[in-house]
């Protein structure tokens, strides 16, 4: 019976050949939209559960407390005396380990030398988080002298996973062995590395690390639970850990511990409470996906039920041999199956075609993997759901049908079925609508951060790491580099000026409240000519000088720390900055150091000629741009030979940070797009049938003098009409989701109503021409030959 059935539903498929090609294109592109959406999802909600304990690591975060006991901000760096203390203290803790940004690192092995991702912890970092060994011994492989490599950093360096005991060089300082090799970390990983080292051997390369500090907040701590641990119990308990270590009282900050796996969509906090972060975009391309899919179901229904009158005689005819409704049903669901399974294959082709490109837009590594029997399970699911969501009313409305008034051609098309496809075809409108606004807001908002003034002045502006010789050569290096035409000025630094770091300082002034004391300023420390580098706007004031001795011991301060120490003549105030008198000598406007949507914080410049990371250059802008950077290369690698040149432009850092919000307009764009595609494709469809049922009435109009004009308005506006209600509707739904996604920045654009009007004139346009040409055409028939039309 099912064969019948299945041969009767593939026949009546390729008879309706138009019909079925755009339910399989428009349900296929649907799928693919949906499966592409799906991938990026996953690969979101699975970031750092790809350790085999990942549900069990916890990373100990830091919150700020204020004067009054609130809580000013919430951090994850923590001191290095953490991990130590709570492992003593803590008996529910079974492990915890300290480990360091990732920087990059140089590392030489025989002949090859390369510029590494690299981090240190501790030896028990791979209790913590259970990378998978491919080479060496877990237990043994942080000991003091070792390295640990990642799959593809072996190969890059010695051609083979196979480099147990073999010796490289670490930052041109200290030999090292290989003690293990893991398998390449995938891209949603928090702790991703290529090289990872002790942190006994980082401590001695790095004088500063190893004294136990309490306000040596520069690192991370991660840790696991003994099971039955309770996770409140233990916050409970940590909630006064800090304050109460020792005796210690005078910290103004307290910890707690939060899943690993939930940190990264839930990464945003208010009052030490989770308070969002990716999590809200997610729901929107999660929202997205289940939209798109809704419209390709639509055009399902819509061109089905449309249909039906076409098939009112078949239906007839079988019910008057003895077929049953379920019998009708179970033939239109086949075909319904036949046609969704003929789209999903045809969404999958369209996936794997696009999904290079997809991967270049979001820099990602997204692949569907054939052999994970749950994907397989996902796509047999949504399969189903879509087969009977998408046939499951048309199925019920073909099988109804009084087996009488189908013999005479009649079709259910009353005013209740017609009603139902028009407001199917309002929920697709309002959805499409919905998303252009949503994706022209987007764009608004990344256009005003990317137009925002930055404080300084960005064009001919690069950086390369302080390091190697260049630290006992610097002087050397500024006077050839100035020397040679190419630089302009340049200045040594402690952090980029275009990108914020944790290095924070709590400065003392005369008259100041007690509650200023809380309050964290950000640091950067610099040398001579770090404004004239930079073009920092100096407000009063000026830039340390080689002709001033006193700059030395001076500091620059922006406009919202003046505001913040309410100082009304700020030059000569003395400044009490880690336990040393300094005094203003300059304020400047303020910079976009962070995030550039968030508010600025005070920022304090300070004189350090010992504390640098990054030299920064103006380049002499009436040169050629390429022969500037050859001069500073050869200049660089004749003083510091053992380390590769890493040059970077300053306005790519600036770029960088608008990372999520290009994220979200790509997608916005792409899935909006396909949206306003499969909701003209429905269109399309109904607004061809339509005007094939109204043949014979074109011809009387036109015998009776009707004009072109007036048969394409016939015609068009129906659908238009409809059109225009859903976009009404959609009006205040779109207003409310996108004031509530724009308030999560402290500097964002108003919505202005043109948004809304451009949007409505833009799907209004797109949706006549969608309609106009079966107008024009029905129109344009000879009235002879359409009097002749037989429905």
């Amino acid at each position: 019976m099912f064969r019948y059935q299945f041969k009767i539903a593939f026949r009546n498929i390729l008879r309706h050949r138009i019909s079925s090609f755009i339910n399989i294109a428009g349900m296929g592109i649907g799928l693919a939209a949906t499966v592409l959406l799906y991938l990026y999802i996953s690969s979101e909600e699975n970031h750092d559960r790809h350790f085999r304990n990942s549900t069990n690591v916890y990373q100990v975060m830091l919150n700020t407390i204020a004067k009054d006991n609130s809580i000013v901000s919430t951090i994850k760096e923590t001191p290095n005396v953490l991990s130590s203390a709570l492992l003593q203290e803590v008996p529910e803790i079974q492990a915890a380990a300290r480990i360091t940004k990732v920087v990059p690192r140089l590392v030489k092995a025989k002949n090859n030398s390369y510029k590494i991702n690299g981090r240190a912890a501790d030896a028990n970092i791979f209790e913590v988080l259970k990378y998978e060994f491919l080479r060496g011994n877990a237990q043994i492989a942080l000991r003091p002298g070792n390295i640990v490599l990642t799959e593809s950093t072996a190969r890059r360096l010695f051609g083979t996973i196979d480099v147990i005991n073999q010796d490289v060089k670490y930052e041109n300082q200290v030999n090292l062995k290989v003690s293990g090799v893991i398998k390449d970390l995938p891209k949603n990983v928090t702790y991703d590395f290529g090289c990872l080292i002790s942190w006994k051997e980082y401590e001695t390369l790095n004088d500063w690390v190893q004294p136990p500090n309490w306000e040596n907040k520069f690192f991370y701590t991660l840790l696991t639970l003994r099971s039955h641990a309770n996770l409140d119990a233990i916050n409970k308990k940590l909630g006064s850990f800090v304050a109460n270590h020792g005796g210690v009282t005078q910290f103004n900050y307290s910890i707690f511990i939060y899943p690993l796996t939930k940190l990264y969509l839930h990464g945003e906090f208010l009052n030490g409470k989770p308070s969002g972060g990716r999590i809200s975009q997610l729901q929107i391309f999660i929202s997205l996906a289940l939209g798109i899919l809704c419209i390709a179901c639509i055009n399902f229904i819509n061109l089905s039920t449309a249909r039906s009158q076409k098939r009112a005689k078949e239906i007839g005819i079988k019910k008057t041999l003895g077929a049953s409704q379920t019998d009708l049903k179970i033939q239109f669901l086949s075909e319904f199956l036949i046609l969704t399974v003929l789209s999903f294959f045809f969404g999958l082709l369209t996936v794997e075609l696009s999904l290079p490109w997809f991967n270049s837009m979001l820099d990602m590594r997204l692949t569907i993997d054939y052999l994970d029997f749950s994907n397989w399970t996902l796509f047999l699911v949504l399969i189903g759901v879509t087969t009977l969501f998408a046939g499951g009313y048309p199925a019920f409305v073909l099988a109804s049908m009084d087996a009488v008034k189908s013999l005479k051609g009649r079709a259910p098309h009353g005013t209740f079925a017609l009603s139902i496809r028009k407001t199917l075809v309002i929920i697709q409108f309002c959805f499409s609508f919905v998303v252009i606004v949503a994706t022209i807001i987007i764009y608004q908002q990344l256009d005003f951060l990317k137009n925002k003034r930055l404080g300084y002045e960005v064009s001919y502006l690069i950086q390369m790491p302080h390091e190697g010789n260049l630290y006992a050569k610097f002087d050397l290096l500024k006077d050839r580099l100035l020397a040679s035409g190419a630089v302009k000025s340049l200045c040594q630094s402690s952090g980029s000026v275009a990108v914020e770091n944790n290095k924070t300082v709590k400065p003392e002034w005369d008259d100041m409240d007690e509650s200023d004391k809380s309050i964290a300023f950000d640091q950067i420390y610099t040398t001579y000519d770090f404004v004239k580098t930079t073009g920092i706007k100096m407000s009063i004031g000026h830039d340390f000088s080689k002709d001033k001795s006193s700059d030395q011991n001076g500091l620059l301060l922006n406009k919202t720390a003046v505001k913040r120490m309410q100082l009304l003549n700020p030059i000569g105030k003395k400044v009490r900055l880690n336990g040393e008198l300094k005094q203003v000598i300059g304020v400047f406007e303020d910079i976009v150091w962070g995030y550039p949507a968030l508010q600025i914080k005070p920022m304090i410049v300070s004189f350090n000629a010992e504390n640098s990371d990054f030299i920064t250059m103006r380049l002499t802008s009436t040169n050629d741009l390429n022969a500037n950077l050859e001069k500073i290369t050869s200049i660089t690698e004749e003083i510091n030979p053992d380390f590769p040149v890493d040059i970077t432009f300053v306005d790519k850092l600036v770029q960088g940070k608008y990372k999520d919000e290009q994220t979200m307009a790509s997608i916005a764009n792409l899935f909006g797009g396909f949206s306003v595609f499969l909701s003209c494709l429905g269109l399309f469809a109904l607004s061809a049938f339509s005007a094939e049922l109204r043949t014979k009435e074109i011809g009387i109009r036109k015998v009776l003098g009707a004009n072109l004009v007036n048969m394409i308005a016939l015609l068009s506006l129906d659908f238009l009409k409809t059109v225009l209600i859903a976009m009404v509707i959609a009006v205040i739904p779109s207003y409310f989701i996108m004031s509530r996604w724009l308030n999560k920045f402290d500097y964002h654009i108003t919505i202005q109503p043109a948004i809304f009007i451009i949007s409505g004139m833009g799907i209004l346009l797109i949706a006549f021409l969608t309609v106009a040409w079966h107008s024009f055409v029905a129109a344009n028939k000879n009235p002879v030959e359409t009097l002749k039309y037989e429905s």
